[in-house]
């Protein structure tokens, strides 16, 4: 099966690749670095000759409001497009466990964009929402600094370790289409101040964190249901606490 992946180069593109290559699949890993280009189109429809199934891991350059809305609009047209000329069987792409709880955030009402233009396009897709991977605590951490002091919500968070994403992305991406969402979480729930007390502490940071309800999360207040899985999601096996203790420290 020949597979392209979109952001091929990133965090979990990469990952992708090489299980899916392990597995055998022709796998293209396309991004700007391999001379594809989403947003201008450049080398897209080479990318795509030939391919069963796309997954779409791109992320945008900028988290701002309007350019991340105009870069997943932009990215999920051109891309949808030219899928439908290419004759591609299953589109996956990875979304945010979420996304439509938090209208407040840019980000995730750009990813509920891009995933209106999946349901609206006739390839058959797949949508996997995932929670906060453990590799981007450490800017959800100091998103909250308020004079070296962080101020996070106690609302509960689900985080999941992108190894384990990568993992179903990679199984989604040989498997039927299923015309829907798919959601998957860590195998635990924190508070988030809890869970940056245990970050900081394994990182010998000293900033004292508190607790405050009010506390905005990138825009948006939270609650104990705004960033865990529902019922029935997948869960990934890698724990909090056995991953905190192999990451390496930027310290």
């Amino acid at each position: 099966m020949k597979i392209v992946v979109i952001g091929g180069s990133g965090l979990i593109g990469s990952n992708i690749v090489n299980r899916l290559r392990l597995n055998g699949h022709e796998t293209v890993a396309a991004s700007p670095s391999t001379g594809v280009n989403t947003i201008t189109g450049q080398g897209l429809s080479e990318a795509l000759a030939g391919a069963q199934v796309v997954v779409d891991v791109a992320n945008s350059p900028s988290f701002e409001d309007r350019p991340v809305l105009e870069f997943f609009e932009t990215s999920g047209r051109n891309l949808l497009a030219a899928e439908a000329d290419a004759g591609v069987e299953h589109h996956v792409a990875l979304s945010i466990v979420g996304t439509d709880r938090l209208p407040d955030n840019g980000y995730f009402r750009a990813k509920v964009a891009q995933e209106k233009l999946v349901k609206a396009s006739k390839i058959p897709y797949t949508i996997l929402r995932a929670t906060q991977f453990f590799e981007f605590m450490e800017g959800i951490i100091n998103s909250g600094d308020d004079g070296g002091t962080i101020r996070l919500s106690p609302a509960l968070i689900q985080p999941i370790a992108a190894d384990d994403v990568s993992a179903v992305l990679a199984e989604l991406a040989v498997a039927t289409p299923v015309n829907g969402m798919v959601e998957v979480g860590g195998p635990d729930r924190f508070p988030l101040d809890e869970l940056a007390r245990k970050f900081l502490a394994a990182r010998g940071d000293k900033r004292q964190v508190i607790a405050d309800v009010h506390a905005r999360y990138f825009g948006s207040e939270l609650d104990d249901r705004s960033l865990v899985t529902g019922e029935n999601a997948r869960i990934g096996p890698t724990r909090f606490h056995n991953w905190l203790s192999r990451a390496p420290s930027r310290g």
